[in-house]
């Protein structure tokens, strides 16, 4: 199967909110609780312009979805504007086929286009696939929050894991 990569578009919101929904209801890997509307996904999608990319892998025969990923502020505050956070979606009928790698990779080369310093990975804990996927694409753990969430009666660990992008004087 031949795969695309290119920068989302809002016509690609029914396909992405169709793969965010279904792991905000079954899984942990989001946070999330609640589903997003077709609405929600389209604001989604145009605050993720510019910088803070999102990208989606397509099936070049068709033009399907198969999986997207996003860089998004680390946090609000001005000394943070160069860092980011990525995340990472691949549908559940094509994991396991090097998407997510693809993906990936893909922002780890935009956020250095872009001129970011380091990327962020927030990952809940046991979700081993992620964190072999973000080692395999040079991120670290740096370190681990403890029970900071709790979905489905249960709590949740998130491995902080993390790649620098520059080369810079830590001093300055």
């Amino acid at each position: 199967m031949g795969v695309s990569l290119r920068l989302i578009e809002r016509r690609d919101a029914d396909a992405v909110r169709a793969i965010y929904n279904r792991e905000v209801l079954d899984s942990t890997v989001t946070f999330d609780m609640v589903e997003r509307s077709t609405e929600e996904q389209q604001a989604w999608i145009d605050q993720h312009r510019g910088a803070h990319a999102a990208i989606v892998a397509v099936d070049d025969r068709d033009g399907s979805v198969l999986g997207f990923a996003s860089l998004s502020p680390y946090r609000p505050r001005p000394a943070y504007s160069t860092t980011v956070e990525d995340s990472v979606y691949v549908h559940r009928d094509h994991r396991g086929r090097g998407l997510g790698q693809l993906l990936l990779a893909e922002l780890v080369a935009l956020g250095r286009d872009h001129g970011f310093h380091a990327i962020v990975a927030r990952i809940v804990g046991g979700h081993e696939a992620s964190i072999a996927l973000h080692a395999s694409c040079g991120f670290e753990p740096v370190g681990v929050e403890r029970e900071v969430g709790r979905k489905f009666s249960h709590w949740l660990d998130v491995v902080v894991m993390q790649r620098m992008l520059s080369e810079v004087n830590h001093g300055s």
